[in-house]
């Protein structure tokens, strides 16, 4: 029942940090795993849980990338390990949750942070099943995969925090990203839901609710050229909180207001944001004129 407090004791044990800087952060001694560890939002996540004295376990398809990230760690007096994986690759998954109990025992947090997105309309997706399907299978059956896995683990030692890295799309319901939402969605509700059932485990989930990052995901979407993009170091800021404080989710501002907007007001909210798919027309990428998004 101590989860009834978590908030307020967490923001306590924020201030104190803040006020006496040398006090140890949660993570000290904790194993870390994320996700999409390689690149962006994964990479920046990866040193600041390093610096807060957490062994980090990086996780992606790149193992040339990841180890140049754990090399990076390592310099800085961090600890990280390496496990180069495809998050769509089940039996893959499988594998490494076996690895990963047998040589660190329970995972302590884990940041499912792998993604990818893709912004196409309708309009241009009526042949393109394929994308929803993929859509899920990397950031939803893989992520959950992943922590199904884990999970038993966490509820046998009577700790774990599951960090889902999701999208304010959540909230907006942006178009033009239909696979992309549902999939996040998705995975945002399975979040919440495990977070009950393993309320009396002391086993709680995070759901970060990302805007719009500058990383490599958004390069395709002419759009977003000239918009103003969080860094991915202080969107890991964001995650260390999630991390630290284990809120039930870490939301945006704008996030927020269009969510209370299609609450309030659903048909207006409806009219809106197709006046402004309307005058946001898809990405060269999406129209098949690049060879990206193919």
């Amino acid at each position: 029942m101590s989860l009834l407090l978590q908030t307020p004791a967490a923001a306590l044990s924020r201030l104190h940090r803040a006020l006496r800087p040398g006090t140890p952060s949660p993570l000290l001694g904790a194993t870390v795993l994320i996700t999409g560890a390689s690149s962006g939002i994964g990479e920046a996540t990866a040193h600041a849980v390093a610096e807060r004295g957490a062994h980090v376990l990086l996780v992606a398809r790149r193992g040339d990338e990841l180890a140049r990230v754990c090399a990076e760690i390592a310099a800085r007096g961090g600890r990280a390990s390496a496990y180069p994986l495809d998050l769509t690759d089940g039996e893959a998954v499988d594998a490494l949750v076996e690895q990963l109990l047998s040589e660190h025992g329970a995972v302590d947090y884990l940041v499912n942070n792998a993604g990818r997105s893709i912004r196409r309309s309708l309009d241009l997706s009526y042949d393109r099943f394929h994308d929803f399907e993929r859509l899920m299978a990397v950031n939803f059956f893989g992520p959950v995969r992943l922590t199904m896995g884990l999970l038993p683990a966490m509820r046998e030692q009577k700790f774990g925090h599951v960090v889902n890295i999701v999208t304010w799309g959540n909230q907006i319901k942006a178009p033009k990203f239909a696979a992309y939402i549902a999939a996040k969605s998705a995975l945002d509700v399975f979040g919440r839901i495990m977070g009950r059932e393993a309320f009396f485990d002391n086993v709680t989930c995070t759901n970060v609710r990302v805007s719009l990052v500058a990383t490599d995901m958004i390069g395709p979407t002419d759009a977003y050229q000239d918009r103003r993009a969080e860094t991915p170091e202080h969107c890991a800021g964001r995650i260390v909180r999630g991390l630290e404080d284990r809120p039930i989710t870490v939301n945006g501002f704008v996030g927020s207001i269009s969510e209370v907007f299609n609450l309030l007001a659903p048909r207006l909210s409806d009219f809106v944001f197709a006046e402004m798919s309307r005058r946001m027309p898809d990405s060269a990428a999406a129209r098949g004129e690049t060879r990206l998004e193919r």
